[in-house]
């Protein structure tokens, strides 16, 4: 039996010693996790989940801690100010086993209200989840939570196969909100940004499968293309962002030739401004399936001419790729960095966009981001053997095919000019011995 009830009353059913699991951002209940905070009785509360979007005082409380799958800048401000949040290292895809070893007494998520066969819709987020919240909801020593909003879009699926709903029955407390979903507005692109997604447009042609990232340089190549003369384009990305609905808008997008998921974009979470979110309400031209499906590198690579593009915060003259720790300090997650740019690996026709600037200023000092070899401790995001096409302001270095020191020489050759000469120098030894 459904127990309605308000965020404050939800948040007193949770146990001093409790687990909880969360899905991305996107997904999360709000104004029950901010009820959350009200509380201060936590013996040993631990929370599973990812790329929060609010900060949340429950996760500052004495007796909470929370195992995050990838950090967003709640978890790097929480964790700097001394509070109990731990990386779980894992891809995206990962997640679902992840969660279910995990398996959190509460399993908690937000959705769009239930329409008239009494089905909640899980709106911008289906990622790793539903599986869980499913068995959550049928077992009696579990709870599922579900937090309603009527501002939520009701987003698509691709049914009977995938469903991206939850029927009445199943849920044990329903949680009623009305907050404005978390808007991410579009970064101000910088002039590096604007000629990194110059060197990578030119790897995208008429039916290209896109997939992007977060960040300025997805969003102005997406932007670049809705304005440009192309069109026919797919799209596969775990990811859904204001980028692609305006290349949507343009008309460039038909999903025609993709070869996977034919006649439909296919994402697995959405996060942009609140434009996107009324444009995604029961749209048919998207479909959000499980990330363990959009994330196959098996189905990724059956995709059309694909074109992943990602970023990176640095990587070395053999192509390791850092993307998500730098100088033992957790800047974000693999994600679905490492899935798309293996999925990439599997057609000719296919290309993997590894995007950076070739500088970055700490404390004051210019250092380059392409480094002879990685520093001890260096985590590395995607292995030398997966790294294809590596783009910085400077140009794009095409790797696949090359042997260790043609790599090298390639990817000194786009580095900042200040720090080319090092790096042509070391790039001439490796591989010899």
């Amino acid at each position: 039996m459904t127990v309605t009830c308000t965020p404050e009353e939800a948040a007193a059913l949770v146990r001093p010693r409790d687990t909880i699991g969360l899905g991305l951002g996107p997904g999360n209940p709000d104004a029950f996790l901010t009820a959350l905070g009200g509380r201060d009785d936590w013996e040993d509360l631990v929370f599973g989940g990812a790329l929060l979007l609010g900060y949340y005082t429950v996760m500052t409380k004495p007796g909470v801690s929370y195992h995050s799958g990838f950090f967003g800048p709640v978890e790097r401000i929480l964790l700097a100010e001394g509070h109990q949040i731990e990386l779980v290292p894992g891809g995206f895809r990962q997640f679902v086993p992840i969660l279910a070893r995990f398996a959190p007494r509460i399993m908690a998520a937000q959705a769009a209200p239930p329409d008239a066969d009494g089905r909640v819709n899980l709106s911008l987020h289906l990622g790793a989840t539903r599986d869980e919240l499913i068995k959550a909801g049928k077992d009696p020593d579990r709870v599922l939570l579900v937090e309603v909003n009527p501002r939520l879009p009701r987003t698509r699926s691709l049914p009977p196969r995938f469903d991206n709903s939850l029927p009445m029955e199943l849920i044990d407390v329903l949680v009623e909100a009305d907050g404005e979903p978390y808007a991410l507005e579009e970064p101000v692109p910088t002039e590096q940004d604007a000629a990194i997604a110059a060197h990578a447009l030119r790897f995208v042609t008429d039916g290209s499968t896109l997939q992007t990232g977060i960040g300025a340089v997805p969003n102005m190549v997406a932007t670049q293309l809705a304005n440009g003369a192309g069109g026919d384009y797919g799209v596969h990305s775990e990811m859904f962002t204001t980028g692609l609905m305006l290349l949507h808008q343009a008309g460039k997008v038909t999903n025609a030739v993709k070869g996977v998921f034919d006649g439909v974009s296919v994402t697995t979470f959405a996060l942009g401004t609140a434009d996107l979110y009324r444009w995604l309400d029961d749209n048919a031209e998207v479909a959000f399936l499980p990330v363990d499906v959009v994330n196959d590198p098996t189905v990724i690579g059956r995709n059309h001419k694909l074109v992943s593009i990602n970023g990176a915060m640095c990587l070395d003259l053999y192509g390791q790729v850092v993307a998500d720790n730098i100088d033992g300090k957790q800047i974000s997650g693999v994600g679905g960095h490492e899935d798309f740019v293996a999925g990439a690996d599997l057609h000719a026709d296919a290309h993997s966009l590894i995007c950076l600037n070739s500088t970055v200023t700490v404390g004051g000092i210019v250092r380059s981001c392409i480094l002879p070899l990685l520093p001890e401790g260096a985590v590395v995001s995607t292995p030398r053997h997966h790294t294809g096409v590596v783009v910085t302001e400077y140009g794009a270095a095409e790797l696949t095919g090359l042997t260790v020191r043609e790599r090298a020489r390639a990817l000194a050759d786009i580095a900042h000019p200040d720090f080319r000469p090092e790096l042509q120098m070391v790039a001439n030894t490796l591989g010899r011995k």
